[in-house]
């Protein structure tokens, strides 16, 4: 054999059996009729339906109704309430730590692995992405963030300021990230969860200036147009439009590479529209068990391993995209508990042979509704013929009494054995655990008591104000993990009249106290809404060293307090970072 036809061979061998890399694309609050792809002509998503053009597209797919439950399905291949997520915020959104991710097999087998954006299944290690197979984290572990412009930011654990609009920022470290992963030679998985268009509605001007006075197309309303909120509306565009530019930038950026030939791309949102717009006149939206509570796009791209165009019309879940990933990379053993998924493989080959009629399950709370096919049995129990009747407005339960028998029994015995199971959440918020020296805790996590207020009802990015009495306190129930000397830093805003204020940090009979003696009095951050929000306003609140504690390992209450207050607060607090000094130190 010619040494030169001998080294054509090699490589062609070489880049047969090379592992794909993976770039998978998670929005939040994106409905599945906020793309051109899939009618809507009230705006253009051009980089984003190219995925289905060069790649698949399914067109029942299901997620969730919220967010972090999508992400847990999406990473654990297993129903959300199996896995221990059991709501949105202060705490309940944390995967157990018995659960096995997509990232923890990746790395496993070789890959690089780096996650982007809006986290949502955990802040304190190991429940942190880092804690969760991810080599490399960038961005925000809460479920919500209050303020999208050079924006608080986590790097690997460290507290930074973010460069610009956030989604653009994160795939900009997406971007890097890759790049540092080709030139090493290593195959990577880049999670990008973006947390657009969630609110608040904030996008940069050269998005909003094309969508503000825009004239909506009469077809392409809400199923009850009543009930639009036009600014609203017209600004989630706008942020889909900000999306698919990002998307577009970063499958450039493949291309100069040379490596998107050897990338699988997935697009796919993790609920129903935040609001109320067209969406393909599905009942629903997000928070909703039903169609359009929790139907998605799922486009995927390989150009090496599936062909273009292809259009899939059987069901397919979240669930379904950790075992079709372990299989498309060729990883043997997955999750040593039983997946609620099925590998997708066969459907993106074309074959869909002995597939079945399988049943999903649509679930949040108490709500559990079930979908197969052809039908839909919403969580009050009513069918629908969701071939004939996409609105679910036709309830047929006596038409098809077998199909609605089948459903029920289906809804009930997921009921029985998956959400009666969970129970109550008592798992402590950890501090220092062996592996890291850094834990976050945040407001979002404590409980006030007293006349102390939360600035939000929704937790996520909140913080605590009125802070008046030296009786009222600050609690969380933790686990030191490590026990060893803390460093303590206080995140807060306290204006000038109303400085020296004592603070004191307690666990376990160790306490630590300082005194609030720098001026912090940053303004609310109400500039880049482009419509009113429901959620609480924020700040760009500062750091100041408390000094260090002894913390104690084992569980127990930590406790903020104001021990003087000579002015009229003792401050707004937003975070406690706490970092474990080497032992001698």
């Amino acid at each position: 054999m010619p040494a030169s036809f001998f080294c054509l061979f090699l490589l062609s061998s070489l880049t047969l059996w090379a592992k794909p890399n993976l770039v998978v694309f998670l929005t939040d609050d994106q409905g599945w009729g906020d793309l051109s792809l899939n009618g809507n002509t009230n705006l253009s998503t051009p980089n984003i339906d190219s995925l289905a053009r060069d790649g698949a597209s399914f067109e029942r797919f299901f997620v969730s109704p919220v967010c972090s439950p999508t992400r847990a399905e999406f990473l654990t291949g297993r129903y959300h309430q199996r896995s221990g997520v059991r709501g949105v915020s202060v705490g309940a959104e944390r995967i157990n730590l018995d659960e096995t991710t997509l990232a923890d097999l990746l790395r496993k087998a070789g890959y690089r692995t780096g996650a982007f954006g809006k986290w949502h299944n955990g802040m304190q290690y190991p429940y942190h992405p880092l804690g969760r197979g991810f080599d490399y984290f960038y961005g925000f572990c809460s479920g919500h963030w209050g303020n999208y412009y050079d924006a608080l930011m986590e790097r690997n654990g460290q507290l930074v300021e973010g460069s610009g609009f956030c989604v653009d920022d994160f795939t900009n470290e997406a971007i890097g990230f890759i790049e540092r992963s080709v030139k090493k030679s290593e195959p990577f998985f880049a999670y990008l969860p973006y947390n657009t268009p969630h609110s608040p509605m904030q996008v940069p001007d050269r998005w909003w200036n094309k969508f503000k006075d825009k004239q909506l197309e009469d077809l392409m309303r809400h199923r009850k147009p009543e009930r639009e909120n036009r600014l609203h509306l017209l600004a989630a565009l706008a942020m889909c439009e900000n999306i698919d530019w990002n998307v577009g930038r970063l499958l450039k950026k493949l291309d100069e590479l040379k490596v998107a030939r050897d990338t699988i791309v997935i697009f796919f949102h993790d609920n129903g529209p935040n609001g109320a717009r067209w969406n393909g006149d599905m009942e629903g939206r997000k928070g909703s068990t039903e169609e359009g509570g929790t139907r998605s796009p799922l486009l995927i791209r390989w150009p090496r391993g599936i062909k273009p165009g292809i259009e899939i019309k059987e069901i397919a879940s979240t669930l379904d995209l950790l075992p079709t990933l372990c299989e498309l990379t060729d990883i043997k053993e997955t999750s040593p508990k039983p997946l609620d998924g099925k590998s997708l493989k066969p459907l993106l080959e074309g074959n869909s042979m002995g597939w079945g009629n399988r049943i999903l399950i649509s679930s949040w709370k108490n709500r559990v509704g079930a979908r197969d096919q052809r039908f839909r049995l919403d969580y009050k129990g009513r069918l629908y013929d969701m071939k004939k009747d996409s609105g679910q407005r036709v309830e047929v339960s006596e038409k098809f009494p077998e199909d609605y028998q089948r459903l029920k029994a289906r809804v009930d015995n997921f009921t029985k054995k998956v959400v009666s199971k969970l129970g109550e959440d008592d798992r402590p918020f950890t501090i220092g655990h062996p592996d890291v020296s850094w834990t976050q805790i945040p407001a979002r996590d404590g409980l006030a008591q007293g006349e102390i207020k939360r600035s939000s009802k929704h937790p996520n990015c909140s913080y605590f104000y009125n802070w008046q009495r030296v009786q009222d306190s600050i609690s969380w129930q933790v686990e030191v993990a490590e026990p060893g000397q803390y460093e303590v830093e206080l995140w807060y805003s306290c204006p000038k009249k109303d400085l020296g204020s004592i603070m004191e940090l307690s666990y376990r009979g160790e306490f630590l106290r300082a005194k609030i003696t720098r001026e912090v009095d940053p303004p609310l951050l109400i500039d880049w809404d482009r419509s009113p929000r429901n959620e609480g306003y924020v700040k760009k609140f500062q750091p100041m060293k408390m000094g260090e504690i002894n913390l104690l390992g084992g569980r127990g209450e930590l406790k903020l307090s104001a021990l003087e207050i000579p002015g009229g607060q003792a401050c707004e607090f937003r975070l406690l970072t706490l970092k474990r000094k080497p032992a001698g130190q």
